[in-house]
């Protein structure tokens, strides 16, 4: 039987977004240029495209609602009987049968215009015909909006149902509202199912899931079940007798001994004799919960006896409580035990158990005589297995040592290094800065050593040797402070001279600033520097050229400021060169430099390259009816 995954279901949309979608998209996949001196058959062919279109788009979106939906006579009983419990089954059938009428009268009614616009002689003709086929499959639509609005609510609903797999490994659990069903499949699973003080919280199927010997379980919550006939039964109750009835699951009776939930032991029992038909051929266990407020030992005799009868009819009884989570587990083993068993037997009575069965063989290896025969073990093992019973006590691990110290255990992996010499495991390792080790560049002394010369230094000071005296100076030491002192208030008249003159003109940089050789031994003998014999000082040898330059350029007087303004600033390309040569030079190596970012710039295979630049099939003429894929 086909296994539905809900969730998947496409949506339904409403009739107005249906007819909306169908129509915008027709406009815009179709042609939509066309004028009455085309050809007859041209026009025909135009407006059948569309009508063709219409209809093709309303066939696969109704066909697609249609297999999407699950058949009730293709799913599994539990399913077709939950949905007809949660949609009423024949609302549902008659809904899916209304969308496959309308997609076979839409159909009819595209196959019918179609054949009448081959007789359409007119574009006008043409055109109504085509409107008036687009407006009655958009009528039939129109009359499947509640249809259309019912499938998607089944939609929503269907996709937020737990996933529920009929055949595999269960435990179910029923009973009365408010006996403790959500609080034990919230401890023995990961679900977390709402549990409040009163009755009806759970209103729905819920599905947990465990694990138990390297096997996936599933636990399913049903809702609470009431003690009255079939037919007055809600929505809420009849989930639950349908999970009852169609999954094959060990059964969980759970019953409140200490009636909290509100109803009596004896009214819980009823129940129990009256949905026991669906129990039957289904592991079953009685549940008896809450023991933490009341034990089966503290109930009147009465009641006792109904556990005592349910005893001697076969079925298992276990006190538990979800609160202290007494007998949970104990509850959980038992019902896992007892299905593998049953599914097991149930395995075993069918009939490919025999196909199976004929292919095994399994051998009994006869008895050869009476004589016994006990297992040999070598000497070697039997002395090894004494040597290794020593009295020495066993060496302690680290997990251990932590239990043993607690809070104060710290892990000490450097006991444990093996090194030539043992009173090394707790050196510090050396910390290596560009291959050499820091430690080497560290005096330990260095503390001691410096207290030593500061104290050092006291006693110089004490004893007066930084004291000068002003009277020791010699005549030449005067001299050169005198000289200092000029040169220092020489250089402080220069900056504020410099702060006063017009700053905002051009500023020449300091290497092309020219200086006279008469000008600078002036100022150097001003500041009391002796410049007599300079001739062979570098700045003499340098300064004859400057000069032959300068009175080059002084020796003719510019007629006009344009002129002069242009003899004075040479071009661009040959600014800051010394002569011919480098100007070549800088040309070539500028030349070098481009040669990377040419090659990088040339055409290549790759790159777009329109022969024609105006294409006159691109952009003359009017749309034709072929394909529009370069819109």
């Amino acid at each position: 039987m086909a296994l539905y995954n809900f969730k998947k279901i496409t949506v339904v949309p409403s009739a107005k977004d249906f007819i909306d979608l169908t129509l915008s998209k027709t406009q815009r996949k179709t042609p939509t240029v066309i004028h009455k001196h085309y050809q007859i058959h041209r026009i025909r062919q135009f407006y059948m495209r569309k009508v063709k279109y219409t209809q093709q788009n309303y066939h696969d979106r109704l066909t697609q609602i249609l297999t999407d939906f699950p058949k009730l006579d293709d799913i599994h009983p539990f399913y077709a009987d939950l949905m007809n419990v949660l949609y009423d089954k024949d609302h549902y059938k008659l809904a899916l049968g209304q969308i496959n009428i309308a997609k076979n009268l839409i159909d009819n009614v595209a196959k019918d215009y179609v054949r009448l616009m081959k007789y359409g002689d007119s574009l006008y003709r043409c055109k109504q015909l085509k409107r008036a086929a687009l407006g009655r499959m958009c009528t039939i639509i129109k009359r499947q909006k509640q249809s259309l609005e019912y499938l998607e609510q089944v939609r929503q609903h269907l996709s937020r149902l737990p996933t529920i797999d009929p055949n595999t490994r269960t435990l179910l659990l029923c009973g009365y509202p408010n006996v403790g069903k959500s609080s034990f499949i919230n401890k023995v699973t990961r679900a977390d199912v709402e549990v409040q003080p009163y009755a009806f919280t759970t209103k729905s199927l819920f599905v947990g899931h465990m694990d138990y010997k390297y096997l996936r379980w599933q636990v399913v919550d049903t809702p609470g079940i009431l003690d009255h006939p079939l037919e007055d039964r809600n929505t809420i109750e009849m989930q639950a007798i349908t999970a009852l009835a169609h999954l094959r699951a060990a059964v969980l009776y759970v019953m409140d001994v200490s009636e909290q939930c509100g109803h009596s032991l004896e009214e819980q029992v009823e129940l129990f004799r009256n949905i026991k038909p669906l129990f039957a051929n289904k592991p079953l266990i009685i549940v008896a919960n809450k023991c933490d407020v009341k034990r089966i030992a503290e109930l009147p005799e009465e009641s006792q006896k109904i556990f005592e009868t349910f005893e001697a009819e076969g079925f298992s009884v276990i006190e538990t409580s979800t609160l202290t989570e007494e007998g949970v587990i104990q509850v959980k083993t038992e019902a896992c035990d007892r299905l593998l068993a049953h599914r097991v037997d149930t395995k075993m009575k069918g009939n490919k158990v025999n196909e199976v069965l004929n292919r095994l063989h399994l051998a009994m290896p006869a008895k050869r005589d009476d004589k016994e025969r006990l297992p040999f073990i070598p000497e070697g093992a039997i002395a090894r297995k004494k040597r290794m019973e020593v009295d020495t006590p066993r060496r302690k691990t680290e997990r251990d040592l932590e239990l043993e110290m607690g809070d104060d255990y710290v892990l000490d992996l450097q006991k444990y290094w093996d090194l030539m010499n043992a009173s090394e495991k707790y050196d510090k390792i050396p910390e290596i800065w560009q291959g050499h080790n820091i430690l080497d560049y560290i005096d330990p002394d260095i503390m001691k050593k410096l207290e030593e010369l500061e104290k050092e230094e006291e006693l110089r000071e004490a004893a007066g040797e930084y004291d000068s005296e002003p009277e020791s100076e010699d005549e030449e030491m005067m001299e050169i402070r005198q000289l200092a002192k000029q040169i220092r208030e020489k250089k402080k008249l220069k900056i504020l001279q410099s702060k006063e003159k017009d700053t905002r003109g051009p500023r020449m940089p300091r290497t092309a600033k020219k200086v006279q050789r008469k000008v600078l031994e002036k100022e150097m003998s001003d500041l009391g520097l002796d410049m007599t014999n300079k001739d062979d000082a570098h700045y003499a040898r340098r300064s004859r050229s400057v000069t032959r330059k300068r009175k080059r350029d002084e020796s003719e007087t510019p007629t006009s400021v344009a002129r002069s303004r242009s003899s004075s600033r040479p071009p661009r390309d040959v600014s800051g060169l010394r002569d011919e040569k480098m100007v070549k030079k800088v040309k070539t190596m500028a030349k070098k430099a481009q040669t990377k970012m040419n090659r990088m710039g040339r055409k290549g295979e790759a790159d777009r390259h329109i022969f024609d630049t105006k294409p006159k099939h691109l952009l003359a003429g009017k749309r034709k009816m072929g394909k529009t894929q370069r819109r």
